[in-house]
């Protein structure tokens, strides 16, 4: 082993002129090696004598006029290597021709003998110096370190690239020992001499089997659903996890450079197995394009990402509005390193509570879209703070509803929530009756005022995934509040592109709701994380079980079912709830009421005119109020009055 790395140690500090050393060598041995397999007798050492020095400076003028030493041997491929047969070619027939012009003798078997030696003999010597380069380069770089054995999962085209770039540029020292593909020609072949040892099912005993430390998902364009079955199954393993990019991240790369720094960590939304929703941005954008766009709440996960969203589309201005400075200012910062002066926007610290705040900027900016983000939405804090939500959703969403109605915007978008459903805490109650606003607007306004309405959006403000992976980082407990409990979940661009989208579509009056897919268990995410980030759930990570908190479900309610009469749009999986009709004198004054309940902090006062709003809202009693006996019978005086309103509504 010492030999090999003084070898390679050599040929990397001469290796400028090492090739052409080589070809000289090739070139004399080529034209020496005829003569000698007949025997060197005097005559013939005349003629070797008199002609090599010739074809030697023939063959490697050739070579350097066609610049066939430009090209770096490290890299050979198929195209250098037909160069250099070309230059061998020419160099021989160049040869041949002057040595026939000038009478020069040369015998004549020597012709063929010589030209198939020396071309074959140049395309060889490029491969082995280029193997001893690549692999001396990544063992001596990486000679202290201990290799990573690798699985690869899937046989085609990016594994055959991945496999490319691993022999040539292998700084994280893979070791791929296996690979493994469904497709049954496949299996007991080999690509790049890795054989194919099995299909997926057999993941786990080849881990075993060949003592594999990271899983590469090499499947780029697999379906969602397959993903999520293969991820399970390598989430089993306590290997770490990787996965190359969806296919349109790979359309830049035809060749193998830097496919690994492709390579992306395994994140949640992987697991869910439903495929995302893809809207058309060419449409939104000749909706977006030129127009003054305000987004409440415009520094929060949501309200953020519309930013971003609409920033892309090149509307006339972008109004970023939030009470909170520090989410504003890092979306400012954010959109002006990506656009720069391309980008009009501006930013204005303010609360949606505040009127008269609201007034300066709608009568000012001639706005002609409102997406509404700003909301409290942490269900247990609001439970334990209603006249928060009050404040913040109702009047909230009252004062900027009135405010796109007074100056004449064109559209107005609530983001609203599947807790709104049939809701069991405070936070859901607030948003149906935001909805409700909006309805009743909508009745009387020139301003079309629509509602998007969504289940849990991962990685948002709030989310359950960034609390699990905190408690992961800090050894555990994973806390789950029941065993069963179930949620529906997006990704926030997917939200973001519906909100969107239906900003486009919207004639004014409808609440958009989004098929999405099948409901996940909470505890079953929380496995896949803990063996996500390598580690034994229960073993290295405990689950804890602390019980439903104040106001939430076990399962959440669908959103899309036969039973709502929702209609289709012409939108994949977007549906439109059944309208209803709202009495908008009794919805005003009642938030009249709740603004003067909330400020006095009359809790009791306004729970009830949610409830008189809201018939559906049952809410979950806290600790106190279960010790409290009178509770159970206020719970079915309730039930009693919701399957009566339910069919007499004309309020909701």
């Amino acid at each position: 082993m010492a030999i090999y790395y003084r070898t390679y140690s050599i040929l990397n500090k001469y290796r400028r002129y090492i090739p052409l050393l080589i070809d000289a060598c090739i070139a004399m041995i080529s034209y020496v090696t005829p003569y000698a397999m007949t025997g060197i007798e005097p005559v013939k050492a005349e003629i070797i004598r008199d002609t090599i020095l010739i074809y030697l400076t023939i063959y490697i003028s050739t070579f350097i006029i066609l610049k066939v030493y430009a090209n770096m041997w490290r890299y050979t491929g198929v195209v250098d290597l037909y160069h250099c047969m070309a230059a061998s070619l020419l160099a021989n027939f160049l040869f041949y021709v002057l040595t026939k012009a000038f009478n020069i003798y040369v015998i004549f078997y020597v012709y063929p003998f010589v030209t198939t030696f020396s071309s074959l003999l140049s395309v060889t010597a490029r491969v082995v110096f280029r193997a001893i380069l690549i692999i001396g380069k990544n063992r001596s770089d990486n000679i202290e370190d201990k290799e990573t054995n690798v699985m690869i999962v899937g046989a085609g085209q990016a594994t055959l690239l991945m496999l490319d770039e691993i022999k040539t540029n292998n700084h994280n020292n893979y070791a791929v020992k296996c690979i493994v593909d469904d497709d049954v020609s496949k299996i007991g072949r080999r690509i790049s001499f890795i054989p194919v040892v099995g299909n997926t099912n057999k993941i786990k005993e080849m881990v075993r089997k060949y003592g594999i430390e990271l899983i590469i998902i090499s499947i780029p364009s697999i379906d969602k659903e397959n993903k999520k079955r293969i991820l399970n199954i390598s989430a089993e393993t306590q290997c770490k996890l990787k996965i190359l990019p969806e296919i349109y991240s790979l359309i830049d790369n035809k060749s193998s450079k830097d496919l690994l720094s492709k390579l992306r960590d395994v994140q949640v939304e992987d697991l869910l197995g439903r495929e995302p929703i893809v809207m058309d941005c060419q449409i939104t954008k000749e909706y977006i394009e030129n127009k003054t766009v305000l987004v409440t709440g415009g520094g929060g996960s949501i309200g953020s990402e519309l930013c971003r969203q609409i920033a892309s589309y090149s509307p006339k201005n972008l109004i970023i509005l939030d009470i909170y400075e520090n989410n504003a200012y890092d979306i400012q910062q954010e959109l002006i390193r990506t656009y720069g002066n391309k980008l009009n926007m501006e930013v204005q610290i303010a609360s949606v509570r505040d009127k008269n705040k609201l007034e300066q900027i709608f009568s000012a900016k001639n706005i002609d879209i409102v997406f509404h983000a700003a909301a409290h939405k942490h269900v247990p804090l609001m439970e334990n703070n209603p006249e928060e939500a009050i404040k913040n959703n109702i009047i909230g969403t009252y004062n900027t509803v009135y405010m796109a109605d007074k100056y004449k915007a064109d559209k107005f978008v609530l983001i609203s929530t599947d807790k709104a459903v049939n809701p069991t805490n405070i936070m859901g109650a607030t948003k149906r009756v935001c909805e409700m606003i909006i309805q009743a607007f909508n009745q009387h306004s020139s301003t079309d005022f629509v509602a998007v309405r969504f289940g849990n959006v991962l990685g948002s403000n709030g989310s359950v995934i960034p609390l699990f992976m905190e408690q992961i980082k800090a050894g555990g407990p994973v806390t789950v509040t029941h065993e069963e409990i179930t949620r529906y979940f997006m990704t926030i661009p997917e939200a973001v592109q519906l909100v969107l989208r239906a900003a486009r579509i919207a004639k004014g009056g409808e609440i958009f709701v989004l098929d999405m897919g099948e409901p996940v268990k909470i505890k079953d995410l929380a496995y896949n994380l803990i063996r996500l980030a390598g580690l034994v759930p229960d073993k290295d990570i405990k689950i804890t079980y602390t019980g439903l908190r104040p106001g939430e479900k076990l399962y959440e309610e669908l959103l899309i079912t036969e039973e709502k009469g929702q209609t289709k749009t012409e939108i994949d999986k977007i549906f439109i709830e059944r309208s209803m009709h709202i009495n908008g004198a009794k919805l005003f004054n009642a938030i009249n009421n709740l603004y003067t309940a909330a400020f006095n902090m009359d809790i009791k006062t306004e729970l009830k005119l949610i409830e008189d709003l809201v018939p559906t809202y049952i809410r979950t009693p806290n600790k106190q109020e279960v010790l409290n006996t009178e509770y159970e019978d206020t719970v079915q005086e309730r039930e009693s009055e919701i399957v009566f309103n339910i069919l007499n509504v004309e309020t909701v």
